[in-house]
């Protein structure tokens, strides 16, 4: 499984970007699939994963604010950002995970500025 992630970019605060992630290789449609991010000085936290089925999960942090979805036909997962804020700032990274095995795409740089 291959991940290519795009979208990441400059934007004000209470702005919005759209991430999205092609998966290629292999269908994603079993694998729950979704965002981490890492601030510099930081952890990777997961910000938002959605599931074969369709369940999603937020941080606390991102919840209201960002919605994740997915498109099987596309072998895609997007991540729709509102309301951003300068801690939003950080390299975006896309996974996929099914049973033991997590892909990872190239990480996708978003800076939100005050």
């Amino acid at each position: 499984v291959q991940l290519q992630a795009s979208g990441g970019g400059l934007v004000q605060a209470g702005g919005s970007l759209r991430l999205s992630c092609a998966g290629s290789g292999r269908s994603l449609s079993r694998f729950s699939i979704g965002w981490y991010r890492q601030a510099p000085g930081k952890q990777r936290e997961l910000v938002a994963s959605i599931s074969s089925d369709g369940s999603t999960n937020y941080a606390e942090s991102v919840k209201g604010r960002f919605t994740i979805s997915r498109d099987n036909a596309e072998n895609t997962v997007y991540l729709e950002m509102n309301n951003l804020k300068p801690g939003d700032t950080a390299v975006y990274y896309c996974f996929a995970r099914r049973h033991i095995y997590t892909y990872w795409g190239q990480g996708t740089q978003v800076t939100v500025s005050s």
